[in-house]
């Protein structure tokens, strides 16, 4: 490990000033799992480390029936997989947090620091998008708040300018009759990227209709992304196994992986039909839904 500077500041606009001051030679620490492991095998090489622990509110995870939830960006895996609030409300990101690494990553990992990592196969980013996460967003020229689906802008590369820092991410109260799940294809059952990754949320009228629906992709495009064709093609129909199976097409057609160690393009591509026909199975009543093996 080589020589670099260490702030903790205690306040958001100290962090903010320092990060804006130093730009690409800083580096922010919100858990760490990440970027410690990158700075020892010499991929980033800052010259200042600024760590967020000690600024105040940043972790914290608040709910309200009228706004919705308000989740700290330094809110840890494990906080998201065990919290009520979240697996009532928003299960699909509960059930994503438990697929990822053991509990002691778990116990230090935040969603912020998930999110901010761009990765393609970030695991929280596919059920934030069908949740309509807003990326929350403190900078020298005061906050901002970005639709989380306008965030990612490539790999590794998101719309935060120099000096920005996400701060939290706010999403909805979803409706009573939303379902969802997440969906992942990992080779080992825990501590693994995902090959590919699904999020599904829907709702289901009185009439059998879907009245809305949002799906997301993972470790299938260049960012985490919404599947609007076959969002609207769901939208206002009975679900059936002849419309689950066009579906999975056409979502099939919406991603662009690439081949890589963990997968071919093509075999990513299967994976989504796979999910997203399995996801429709469960309001059909086709089979039963299981969210890790194809």
């Amino acid at each position: 490990m080589y020589q670099f500077d260490y702030l903790a500041p205690a306040s958001l606009p100290e962090a903010v000033s320092a990060l804006a001051q130093h730009g690409a030679a800083a580096r922010v620490l919100a858990g760490g799992t990440d970027l410690l492991l990158r700075m020892k095998r010499g991929q980033w090489t800052p010259a200042l480390v600024i760590n967020l622990k000690r600024i105040p509110g940043l972790g914290e995870m608040a709910f309200d029936a009228a706004t919705g939830l308000r989740l700290g960006a330094l809110a840890t895996l494990n906080d998201l997989r065990r919290s009520p609030i979240i697996r009532v409300h928003y299960p699909a990101l509960a059930e994503a947090a438990g697929t990822m690494a053991g509990d002691q990553v778990r116990n230090i990992a935040t969603v912020g620091g998930n999110v901010c990592n761009a990765s393609p196969s970030a695991d929280t980013a596919t059920p934030l998008l069908v949740y309509e996460a807003q990326a929350l967003i403190a900078g020298p020229q005061g906050e901002r708040q970005v639709p989380l689906r306008d965030f990612f802008v490539g790999p590794g590369r998101t719309v935060l300018a120099e000096g920005e820092i996400l701060t939290a991410l706010q999403l909805p109260v979803p409706s009573p009759t939303l379902r969802s799940r997440y969906f992942k294809l990992e080779y080992r059952r825990a501590m693994d990227i995902g090959v590919a990754c699904v999020a599904v949320a829907l709702q289901i009228g009185p009439d059998d209709r879907c009245q809305e629906a949002r799906i997301a992709l993972g470790a299938v495009a260049p960012t985490p992304m919404r599947a609007p064709r076959t969002e609207a093609l769901l939208r206002g129909r009975r679900l059936t196994p002849a419309l689950g199976e066009e579906a999975a097409r056409i979502a099939s057609q919406e991603c662009t992986p690439i081949d890589d160690v963990r997968g071919s393009a093509w075999y990513r591509r299967h994976i989504v039909g796979v999910f997203v026909r399995r996801a429709l199975a469960v309001e059909t009543g086709e089979r039963p839904c299981e969210s890790r093996s194809p």
